[in-house]
């Protein structure tokens, strides 16, 4: 291997594409006027390059450019989503419907929302991490004000339904929000065709900078403010105005949404031939989550019995493959991922799960090294566990 490491964790964060870079720079040195600033002529040049990253975000996921307000990432924008429409709706009810596979920023954030007198229903999910529309409509009811899917799963990387969703909420007359933070520039977005009132991103996501984010509001969302003080954002969101950061991430969906359909091929392309190696190579492991097109391109998540997840992420790093267990937010808990005990998974089985996430520079030769290290670690680490001959022990007592 030429580089000195492997990257597959690109679900966690990715490198600033350099394209994406020296966009910014200049708004970092000569163009550094705050744009709220009205008196001298030099705020013009940092006001102009946020409306033009305005009408790139909005183009990416065809939404008007005044329905897009910038946020310093995407947990910032879902709690906006969340707790903005919750506050301003809550004279019409006070029930929120939500999923059981939910990144942190939302389910973190409906527990806030339960301690202050709303209510929160936690859909279920089938063994690939997707909701069923008629649980959707059956958990609909009078008092419902607000739908929240995330959609596609940063763990296991199933794509929901959304547009199906959308057509429900609208019928329903209740706000649909989706945490996209993993799809957007991964996979077509089109708010209007899908019926989506709020979406949330986030730019570190899709090569763009890190604590830059945004959050679509449909004209018309009734939404109350999440950050107080002066009248940036067209009084939504108060705070001097991150330039660098929203050049950033408009340079950088613009880009990556215009590599999109070719990029997805190519990465689908070494997702499969990774899950598809690995399944062949190694005896008892598990896919989480669907194949083909209702996964996120670049998504690998398996587990493999006998094995714990945070001793392999140990095992990998010693050999320059950087991975992950699944969400990096929750990389410090030694607790099994929610998203695999909603999916129907043991404890036992849920621990030993690793992810694998593919991006821009994720090469074949790359693949065929994981291919070739991880199946070797598994067999010395299940050689070393007492769990893994007591599962063997139990596949022979079912024999019998």
């Amino acid at each position: 291997m030429d580089k000195k490491y492997v990257y597959m964790d690109y679900a966690a964060t990715t490198f600033t594409k350099p394209e994406v870079l020296e966009e910014m720079i200049p708004y970092f040195t000569e163009n550094f006027a705050n744009p709220s600033s009205k008196f001298y002529s030099i705020s013009a040049q940092p006001r102009m390059a946020i409306d033009k990253a305005r009408e790139r975000v909005a183009k990416a996921i065809n939404a008007e450019k005044d329905e897009i307000y910038f946020t310093a990432g995407g947990s910032e924008a879902d709690n906006w989503a969340l707790k903005g429409v919750a506050f301003a709706n809550k004279n019409k009810g006070n029930h929120i419907i939500t999923t059981a596979i939910e990144h942190h920023a939302i389910t973190h954030t409906c527990e806030f929302l339960k301690k202050h007198g709303f209510e929160v229903t936690y859909l279920p999910v089938n063994e690939e991490g997707l909701i069923s529309i008629e649980d959707l409509k059956n958990a609909i009811k009078d008092t419902t004000i607000l739908v929240s899917v995330m959609f596609a799963n940063n763990e296991v990387g199933s794509i929901q339904p959304i547009k199906e969703i959308g057509e429900v909420c609208r019928e329903r007359n209740v706000y649909f929000h989706t945490d996209a933070v993993q799809a957007v520039a991964h996979v077509g977005v089109d708010v209007k065709d899908m019926n989506i009132d709020m979406l949330s991103m986030a730019g570190h996501k899709f090569y763009g900078p890190k604590g830059i984010g945004a959050l679509y509001i449909k004209k018309g969302v009734k939404i109350e403010n999440l950050i107080h003080g002066g009248g940036q954002e067209k009084g939504r969101r108060a705070s001097t105005e991150n330039v660098p950061g929203i050049v950033g991430i408009g340079k950088a969906i613009e880009l990556a949404v215009s590599e999109l359909e070719e990029e997805s091929k190519r990465v689908s392309y070494l997702r499969d031939k990774l899950i598809n190696g690995l399944t062949e190579r190694i005896p008892h492991v598990k896919l989480n989550g669907p194949r083909g097109d209702k996964r996120l391109p670049g998504n690998v998540n398996m587990c493999f019995v006998g094995v714990e997840g945070e001793t392999l992420l140990l095992d990998l790093d010693f050999e320059g493959i950087c991975a992950s267990t699944g969400s990096a937010c929750a990389s410090g808990s030694l607790d099994p991922s929610h998203v695999l005990l909603a999916m129907g998974l043991t404890h036992g089985i849920a621990h030993g799960s690793l992810r694998l996430s593919l991006g821009a520079n994720t090469t074949e030769e790359e693949v065929e090294y994981v291919l070739d290290i991880l199946p070797q670690i598994i067999k010395r680490r299940r050689e070393m566990s007492p769990y893994w001959e007591e599962y063997l022990n139990s596949l022979k007592e079912g024999e019998k």
